[in-house]
């Protein structure tokens, strides 16, 4: 099969809204910093209704990723689940304007389409409360397997795991990516993703896992009690990459024997960190699927996550490619 895309990704299809917000605000709508929350959709609209005004722009985290990619130049394609309303046609809409292939039949007469609200401190701290709404309708017969054969890489969205449908996807893409010899990658992304199914990411990753993002929290939660560093390790020993982020710290990369250590690029000031991890996922598959050494991918990623926590929003407000080729990568 011809290959057409760097990377074919399934996750969540969501529409962001983020607002500032102070400590208090998030006390007071008894929100946990730092963390993503699962609501209903009366909820959502409570929540909306108590927000700062704010910016509504298409997300989710595997969609973020694929809009990395294609800003930095590379050809993508998304799998995930919007309704037939006017945010899912906004989504679609979106997708395709920044060149990812997305044909995904939409929901009718069921769930709203998917939103997260994103309330940002002034610390530049994210605090996500999410309505999965029509994108948990998403199941195995949502993947098209020529699609999946035509890829590099297939992408993974963690916070897919906790519906029955998204994880017959996730087995469904793997299973045809494994038989093609298409690289499988998946982000864990969230801490309560992995203290939710421990024991199942970690079989699905042994098994069918090639590439593994995670933050020092996700990987320190997949192996309880241990320090990061055997953490790594022990992730390190599960997959053939395992790349691993620390915010301004930068991130380590392990595969085999080889343990590569990043810094991250410096930022001015870090307005908003919706989509940091998402858009270094995004470098990181890029190089990966152009063939970059993994010090060269660990750059694009940091690279790319740069750039998005400068702004409001969770894709880039510039050309990756043209940054790339600024910074020589």
């Amino acid at each position: 099969m011809t290959v057409r895309y760097d990377v074919v990704a399934l996750g969540n299809a969501i529409v962001d809204v983020i607002a500032q917000a102070d400590d208090a605000f998030l006390t007071r709508e008894g929100l946990v910093k730092g963390s993503m929350g699962l609501i209903d959709e009366a909820r959502a609209t409570s929540l909306y209704g108590a927000m700062a005004q704010g910016l509504e722009t298409s997300g989710g985290s595997a969609g973020n990723t694929v809009a990395g990619v294609a800003s930095l130049g590379g050809t993508a394609a998304y799998i995930g689940k919007v309704a037939d309303d006017q945010l899912g046609a906004v989504f679609a809409h979106d997708m395709k304007a920044i060149g990812v292939h997305y044909t995904i039949a939409p929901l009718v007469n069921g769930a709203a389409t998917a939103r997260s609200l994103i309330n940002v401190t002034p610390d530049g701290e994210r605090t996500m409360a999410t309505f999965l709404g029509a994108s948990i309708a998403m199941d195995a017969s949502d993947v098209d397997p020529a699609l999946i054969r035509a890829a590099k890489i297939v992408y993974l969205e963690g916070y897919l795991f906790d519906p029955d449908g998204g994880r017959a996807a996730f087995a469904q893409a793997a299973e045809v990516a494994r038989d093609a010899g298409v690289q499988v990658a998946m982000t864990l992304s969230d801490a309560f993703v992995v203290d939710r199914h421990r024991t199942g990411l970690l079989a699905f990753m042994e098994d069918a896992v090639d590439v593994v993002f995670a933050n020092e929290s996700e990987v320190m939660a997949l192996f309880p009690g241990a320090s990061f560093d055997e953490a790594c390790a022990a992730l390190g020993a599960k997959v053939k990459i395992a790349a691993v982020t620390r915010g301004p710290a930068g991130s380590v990369v392990i595969s085999g024997a080889e343990r590569v250590v990043v810094a991250a690029d410096p930022v001015e000031k870090v307005v908003d960190t919706t989509g940091a991890g998402d858009q270094y996922a995004a470098g990181f598959l890029f190089g990966l699927a152009h063939g970059k050494p993994l010090d060269v991918c660990a750059r694009l990623g940091h690279m790319a996550a740069g750039e998005v926590i400068g702004h409001y929003g969770p894709r880039p407000l510039v050309s990756l490619k043209a940054l790339a080729q600024f910074k020589g990568l």
